[in-house]
């Protein structure tokens, strides 16, 4: 009996022994490399590029007002649409004091000129019918009192626009009224009623009261890195997609490229634009965040294989051509001539034929 157990302890360790040795065996040899395969195929590629910007009315004008004051009322909302010469606000205008108050002198001394010239035209009048003046100084004296007339009307008028902003004389073109100057739809209405509001002048631009736009003639405007600036021409098709419209691809054509660069983020930039054709049942609204995607180059039947295939050593391009796959892959390397490439297919002008198969990315799998 216990010369069983010792061979059977025996047997054991032998079995533990040679199982080690097998499993350390198996896993010191070495992994076999296992290559994806890609097959060589006829393809049309395109290189493009992707701008991003917005979607704006070609033609956005602020109104503002024509005097200083206050606003009064606001017939206009954004959203609205509003017509040429059609009113939007009313200004409430505080008078300058120094201008009050010469405008109120030039009122008191055409009062006083009136005055005299009436009793100057009345005195020759009585004369002249006496025959002791001549016809001459008697239409002097006319002349006098029409200009002091004048002056009077003048003179009050100019008072009442300082003080009211509104001539007598033409109260239908009011300087208050603020109106717009195109067609179009009001974008925005920074202003509220009561609030302050200057004109425009050399020093400083004035308050916008609204922006107006027409909205059915829009562009995208947007920024092309300095490196691809010099592959696009004026002219040429653009894809514009709206983030804010779902499934939405609209044609546009590009129409503008800025001479001048500016340095964003370190990069420098030149600013495009593209006119849209919208369609009908499309609504835009200004501001929309919008993408451009501009084919800049574009190859027809081309012989192609993954860029992942590719194998670059110094100057020269090569691939790996299936040969064999039994009893375990094989492969041939090859130089080839690259062309046109999308981001994942590129065009291979010579070295391998369509249908032969490549080496692509590596798998290993244990044998």
């Amino acid at each position: 009996m216990k010369k069983f157990i010792k061979w059977a302890v025996i047997a054991l360790v032998a079995a533990i022994f040679v199982g080690t040795f097998v499993f350390l065996y198996q896993k010191s040899r070495p992994k076999e490399k296992v290559y994806e395969i890609s097959t060589v195929q006829l393809k049309d590629l395109e290189k493009s590029t992707i701008v991003t910007g917005k979607i704006e009315p070609r033609d956005e004008v602020n109104i503002k007002p024509q005097i200083s004051g206050i606003i009064a009322e606001l017939y206009k909302e954004a959203g609205q649409m509003v017509r040429k010469d059609e009113v939007i606000a009313k200004v409430k205008v505080i008078p300058d004091m120094n201008s009050l108050n010469s405008a109120e002198n030039r009122v008191r001394l055409a009062e006083i000129t009136l005055a005299q010239a009436e009793t100057d035209f009345q005195r020759m009048e009585k004369l002249y019918q006496e025959r002791v003046v001549s016809a001459e100084d008697y239409e002097k004296s006319q002349v006098a009192l029409k200009q002091a007339k004048s002056e009077m009307t003048n003179s009050r008028d100019a008072l009442n626009i300082v003080r009211e902003g509104i001539s007598l004389s033409n109260a239908k073109m009011s300087t208050t009224l603020v109106r717009s100057t195109v067609d179009g739809l009001i974008l925005d209405i920074p202003v509220k009623v009561g609030n302050s509001v200057i004109l425009s002048n050399s020093f400083n631009d004035g308050t916008t009261i609204a922006t107006v736009a027409d909205m059915s003639n829009l562009i995208f405007r947007g920024n092309i890195d300095e490196t691809e600036v010099g592959r696009i021409i004026e002219g040429m098709p653009v894809t514009i997609t709206v983030g804010a419209v779902q499934n939405l691809e609209m044609n546009a054509r590009l129409e503008y490229i800025s001479p001048k660069g500016r340095e964003t983020n370190g990069a420098n930039q030149f600013e495009i634009k593209a006119a849209l054709s919208v369609p009908d049942t499309v609504t835009l609204r200004s501001g929309y965040g919008a993408n451009a995607e501009i084919v800049l180059d574009r190859v027809t039947k081309a012989i192609t294989v993954p860029e992942s295939a590719l194998e670059f050593s110094g100057d020269s391009t090569f691939v790996y051509v299936l040969t064999d796959s039994v009893p375990k892959q094989q492969f041939q390397r090859r130089a080839v001539q690259t062309g046109l490439s999308n981001g994942i297919d590129i065009e291979v002008k010579s070295g391998v034929r369509v249908g032969e198969k490549v080496r692509g990315i590596l798998k290993e799998e244990e044998k």
